[in-house]
């Protein structure tokens, strides 16, 4: 009898491109809007934050690879579905040659006009001078710390891939999913392994077969119901070192290239020169058999149904 997949690790990104954290069990969250339109807003605390240059423009791994370097620390009971922050709740910033950094939980009183990030641009609270001081000087360039304004702001995620979601500062879409034997399988073929962290999911899974994941079209984990999107198409970041911040100048992309590119894995497509390593999801909140659709928590350990798939890799949304 085959295993059941399960949740082998939850990871969240509180601040844009810098160093993940841990946990046991994490969040999902959605937002209702005004005249009552809900949207898809990921785990919380999941790339709240974000730097900025000093036009307000976003910083990531590809243009500022020293952010995996910077570790976040928020407390346990944030990862609790119905914890609020008080004005003693802080989000702590550690980096080589830096001072702790704390960063309050409680809402800023002071909005940024004009911050940017790939397609989206609007407000945003900022952190304030000591934040921007701190990220200024690891740097070494003018930036600023911003925190997405949910109460106003909606990001809206590709609507050819999944109209009516949205997410906070990730790239796209609100969850990436991998599993662990997709890692397993990648590092028999790279001269050096690489850790999952390279990639950086926020839900690895455990007993898939190797890149099982790019035919989940539904999944269902507890009462949450999770969308497959599309494969998820890899920039430069995983050769980024995330222990050392330094970029590497070929792996693993050139090895995906050889067997997860989309010239290999759909053949009848015109080729773009993209590689493929996790799912985007959305969670479909219209589907979770619950009235309070608000939050919900998923932990380590849980089981993972998957309801429904797409016939092949040739016809997965990339």
């Amino acid at each position: 009898m085959e295993e059941a997949l399960k949740i082998q690790s939850l990871v969240i990104y509180p601040i844009k491109s810098c160093r993940g954290i841990s946990v046991t069990q994490a969040t999902v969250t959605h937002t209702v809007k005004h005249k009552s339109v809900e949207t898809d807003v990921g785990f919380q605390w999941d790339r709240y934050w974000l730097v900025v240059n000093y036009k307000g423009r976003a910083y990531t791994q590809r243009v500022e690879p020293k952010l995996a370097l910077v570790e976040s620390e928020l407390p346990k009971e944030a990862f609790l579905e119905d914890w609020e922050p008080t004005k003693d709740s802080f989000l702590v910033l550690n980096a080589p040659g830096m001072s702790p950094l704390k960063i309050p939980l409680t809402k800023p009183s002071s909005v940024a006009e004009g911050v940017s990030m790939w397609e989206w641009s609007g407000s945003a609270f900022d952190e304030g001078e000591e934040a921007a001081k701190w990220f200024s000087d690891f740097l070494g360039k003018q930036s600023r710390l911003v925190r997405f304004k949910k109460d106003t702001e909606t990001r809206p995620s590709p609507p050819e891939f999944a109209a009516g979601y949205s997410t906070t500062f990730a790239d796209m879409f609100p969850f990436l999913f991998a599993s662990q034997a997709s890692l397993d399988q990648l590092n028999t073929l790279l001269p050096e392994p690489v850790p999952i962290n390279r990639f950086r999911p926020n839900i690895l899974v455990d007993n898939c077969d190797p890149f099982g994941e790019d035919l989940w079209d539904e999944i269902k984990i507890n009462d949450l119901v999770f969308q497959g999107v599309r494969l998820c198409s890899r920039c430069k970041v995983p050769t980024v070192n995330q222990e050392t911040g330094v970029p590497g100048a070929a792996e693993p992309t050139e090895t995906l290239m050889k067997f997860r590119s989309d010239n290999v894995l759909m053949p009848d497509k015109k080729p773009r020169g993209k590689v493929f390593f996790g799912k985007e999801m959305v969670w479909n909140w219209n589907l979770t058999n619950t009235e309070d659709k608000g939050k919900k928590t998923i932990k380590v350990g849980d089981t993972i149904s998957v309801i429904r798939k797409i016939p092949s890799r040739a016809e997965a949304a990339v």
